[in-house]
């Protein structure tokens, strides 16, 4: 394997959502890794098809694109040794970078395309809108209606439910798959089991309980809820679960794919309302909206503040940082309107993709085949302490991940999985919906926009959709 690595600065590695940013850390202290490194990865491929059809590819390259977030490189390089020793002959060449797509994009216009690219949950260099815009991603459908490598079964039904349906792997809406997902990671209202047992709090399931909550930990000392300031993406892991919650799943699906009016329905102005009152009502932690995600996350993991939207990767990407004494991870869902409503669970999936102008895409789709196989998905827990977004992988991964990580999937027991992403902006389009939904968060809890004007810009966004789309 040949490998290159960026020396660019890991702090470039997350802006947008940084959903994508996973971790390396495996903290748990009931692990017994010495036994998970006899046993992860030689099982080999005797009850597999893969030695039967090595020869195919013998004595050919794959250039593989790898984003490095918080989960690091141990599992990339392991996984991509293992490819090799499985097909002989075969060279991988991996690229692997906090700024992958930064540096991938000039090669790309010069032409020199990787075969696989790997990519975090809303890339925020924008290289995989680009992409799908210029419908320069390879079709991946055959991949999915075909079988496992050590599974038959076809793998669209190894994958989780209603994640291959989503705007996320299918952006053109049109039956066909482009981008196969990676980890699965629930996300929500992330809070200090700790804290909440020390005084007594009780997790709220409403908004007017959770303004309740917000209410008595003012009396505390503590504010209700931060966010990352100069990353206002990150506030999805609240706002999509609550909007479905409140206007249904099927109202999500038309957010997605930018019908007009579906932003301002009467109960979406409710969560609007409810998400600007965390800041104009004083909930939310002072100096929140100039704090990046780092700065936003250590605050509340000093017990300066009660919640902050994120997902179960936060556990990896502050292993290091200070903490309060006994902090423990819990994940919570984002409030509904009234009790009975169903609450949802926002789960972020990074992204497989192979370009349509790849050299060797069959190579690819066979590298792909294989990342998906028992051994990888049990490498990437034992390694980058995630999990696969495929239905065995959560206990595939029990006792390879740390206990913060499997236990705050306990969320799905509360709510609903559901995944977004917008669909395919049309050709010519000069307008980000996504951008017009969160770019204007500080204004929003400043008070210096309301949310009937917060959802006119987003309404005005999708109007401009429609209208190019014609």
């Amino acid at each position: 394997m040949k490998k290159a690595i960026s020396t660019l600065l890991v702090a470039s590695m997350c802006a947008a959502t940084l959903a994508g940013c996973g971790g390396n850390a495996n903290t748990s202290a009931n692990t017994d890794n010495s036994s998970a490194e006899n046993t992860v990865g030689t099982e080999k491929t005797e009850k597999n098809g893969t030695a039967d059809n090595a020869a195919e590819f013998e004595n050919k390259k794959l250039n593989i694109a790898v984003f490095e977030g918080g989960y690091g490189p141990d599992y990339w390089n392991e996984i991509v040794e293992k490819f090799e020793a499985a097909y002989p002959g075969v060279e991988v060449d991996m690229q692997i970078s906090p700024s992958i797509g930064d540096v991938i994009r000039p090669q790309i216009v010069a032409g020199n395309v990787p075969d696989f690219i790997v990519m975090n949950d809303n890339d925020s260099t924008g290289l995989i809108s680009s992409m799908i815009k210029e419908h320069a991603l390879l079709d991946l459908t055959d991949v999915f209606e075909g079988p496992g490598i050590d599974d038959e079964t076809p793998l669209k039904d190894q994958v989780n439910t209603g994640i291959l349906e989503t705007a996320k792997c299918q952006p053109y809406a049109d039956g066909k798959i482009y981008l196969a997902p990676f980890n699965s990671s629930p996300m929500g209202l992330v809070y200090n089991k700790t804290l909440f047992e020390e005084m007594n709090y009780e997790l709220p399931t409403t908004w007017d309980e959770f303004f309740a909550l917000g209410d008595q930990a003012k009396e505390d000392g503590y504010a209700l809820m931060t966010y990352a300031g100069i990353y206002p993406s990150y506030v999805e892991s609240l706002l999509w679960p609550a909007l479905a919650s409140a206007t249904g799943i099927d109202n999500i699906k038309d957010i997605s794919n930018y019908v007009e009016g579906s932003f301002s329905k009467p109960e979406a102005m409710e969560v609007l309302e409810n998400i600007a009152k965390i800041g104009t009502g004083g909930y939310l932690l002072e100096g929140t909206v100039a704090l990046n995600h780092t700065q936003s996350q250590t605050e509340m993991m000093m017990n300066k503040c009660l919640f902050i939207p994120n997902g179960n990767w936060m556990e990896n990407e502050m292993a290091d940082a200070p903490r309060a004494d006994g902090f423990e991870f819990g994940l919570w869902t984002a409030p509904v309107l009234k009790d009975g409503d169903e609450a949802y669970v926002m789960t972020s999936v990074e992204q497989f993709s192979i370009p349509a102008k790849a050299e060797n895409p069959e190579l690819a789709k066979e590298f792909l085949r294989f990342l998906y196989t028992e051994e990888s998905v049990k490498l990437f827990a034992e390694k980058a302490n995630g999990i696969y977004a495929l239905k065995d992988a959560t206990e595939l991964s029990k006792g390879l991940v740390s206990d913060g990580i499997y236990n705050m999937n306990e969320i799905y027991e509360h709510g609903t999985s559901m995944v977004f992403g917008f669909a395919a902006l049309p050709e010519g389009c000069k307008v980000v919906p996504n951008d017009d939904v969160f770019n204007v968060l500080s204004d929003v809890m400043t008070g210096k926009m309301s949310a009937e004007e917060w959802a006119q810009k987003v309404e005005n966004s999708f109007k401009e959709v429609s209208e190019t789309a014609q």
